[in-house]
């Protein structure tokens, strides 16, 4: 097949594959900065290095975009089993939970699926949940925590336990809301510990926990790092945009090395070989932004979404790269934009690699605010994969020496080249949806079950 591009995709690719830049980047991040999370001062620090990078680099108007979002710090959390036997079982809060002090019975809800919370239903009120953090092979998609923790909160229980369903990586953290104190404790426990809590219930029926958390709530400020990397080729349209975007953010107990981190040196490695070698042939601005507190409810993302409401109906398309450069293939999530199949189809096809198209929704990374806004979307990942757990992901183990550097170059080469293609093909303009058409969607799509379920919340709790 004919490549256009094929000068600039050599030029691009051997840069990337003769330099360590990628893997260094991901080291200062990961080494240096640790978490980066909400409220640190590591993630601060991160930032300005993400922003040294991209003037470094070249790119224009680099700046911190800064924000308010809700934010919390860990306190200490204890599980303890009052009954039938005496035992403390170790444990850690998980974000967004409150100081609070709970006394109940410990109820079992497996996989935590509609299904279990409608066979259950009117016997969970006042009990303490446990629910694994692992989705149930039938229903046939993948339930995220925040709805398991959610439906708990509806079903109007005291407390909620997450399961890991990996075993030797201890708890898996993950926010109980977007940007807002959670209503009832939540805490998190090892698979091992989940395992004997769930066999006390098979044993001895009624288990009496206590649950103390000592988490502190307070306001803060966050930032997101923006660049541009303007048009320069004949018939520029300057106004228009194609957006890269990923988080910096990590999780408190952990490097965040694949989550997010490794997707975000992808964007950044992608703003640098664009503009070392393709800015004659941009038809289009490309912004990279590096999101904060995306961990704790994509609050930077639908910040900036808010803040640049104006440029919405210029976006042509939102790339996501979050944890995109870890082992898996590196293809495309369409967020329900079948129209773009074909597009994206035949740049695979002219940049002579192998890699699925697909169609997928979730609400759990900063495509989404976007999405909302009816903003054309996708995300590097493989469309064809099942649902399954994180593995190591938002547990103390995703560190830096799991990360290889030939998957950060693939993931590198694969968005820059995609960028270029979006950005000088004049013929690429695919047209922001309605808000009837996004609502639609919202009411229908199997993947935003989760996203129902916590407006259905959402709309309880402000009653």
């Amino acid at each position: 097949m004919n490549n256009p591009y094929l000068s600039l995709d050599q030029q691009m690719v051997g840069d990337v594959y003769t330099s360590s830049e990628v893997m260094h980047n991901l080291t200062v991040l990961c080494d240096d900065f640790g978490s980066r999370f909400a409220g640190t001062v590591a993630e601060k620090q991160a930032a300005d290095f993400i922003l040294g990078c991209f003037q470094e680099y070249g790119l224009s108007e680099a700046r911190l975009e800064t924000y308010p979002y809700a934010g919390w710090s860990r306190g200490n959390a204890t599980l303890r089993i009052t009954a039938p036997i005496e035992r403390e079982i170790p444990c850690i809060s998980l974000p967004y939970c409150p100081s609070q002090s709970v006394n109940g019975e410990l109820i079992s809800v497996g996989f935590g699926g509609p299904d279990d919370f409608e066979r259950l239903s009117g016997k969970l009120s006042g009990k303490i949940v446990l629910a694994s953090s692992a989705s149930s092979p039938e229903l046939g998609r993948w339930v995220h925590r925040k709805e398991k923790y959610e439906r708990s909160v509806l079903a109007q229980a005291q407390a909620f336990i997450f399961v890991s369903e990996h075993a030797g990586v201890g708890p898996e953290t993950g926010s109980l809301q977007n940007n807002r104190p959670a209503p009832i404790a939540g805490i998190s426990v090892s698979k091992e510990d989940g395992a004997f809590l769930q066999r006390l219930i098979d044993r001895k029926s009624c288990i009496q926990l206590q649950i103390e958390t000592t988490d502190v709530n307070t306001p803060r400020i966050s930032w997101n790092v923006v660049a541009d990397l303007p048009a320069e080729g004949p018939n520029a349209i300057n106004e228009e945009q194609i957006v890269l975007g990923c988080h910096y953010d990590g999780h408190d107990i952990s490097q965040g090395a694949h989550d997010p981190a490794s997707g975000l040196v992808l964007m950044i490695e992608s703003a640098r070989v664009l503009a070392k070698h393709a800015r004659s042939a941009l038809k289009r601005t490309i912004r990279f932004i590096a999101f904060g507190t995306e961990e704790i409810g994509l609050t930077g993302a639908f910040q900036y979404v808010k803040a640049h409401q104006t440029e919405m109906d210029q976006l042509r398309f939102m790339y996501n790269l979050d944890a995109a450069g870890g082992s898996s293939r590196k293809g495309l999530v369409l967020h329900r934009w079948a129209e773009l199949t074909s597009f994206f189809e035949n740049a695979y096809q002219e940049m002579s690699v192998n890699l699925p198209v697909g169609q997928k929704l979730h609400s759990y990374s900063d495509h989404f605010p976007f999405f909302l806004a009816g903003v054309p979307s996708g995300h590097m990942g493989d469309p064809e994969s099942g649902p399954k757990g994180r593995g190591f992901g938002h547990t103390a183990y995703d560190t830096l020496e799991k990360i290889e550097i030939d998957h950060l170059r693939a993931g590198s080469t694969i968005s820059a080249r995609l960028a270029l293609r979006m950005s000088a093909d004049l013929d690429f303009r695919p047209v922001r949806r309605n808000n009837e058409s996004v609502d639609q969607i919202i009411a229908t799509d199997p993947g935003l079950e989760g996203y129902r379920v916590a407006q259905t919340l959402a709309d309880q709790l402000s009653d």
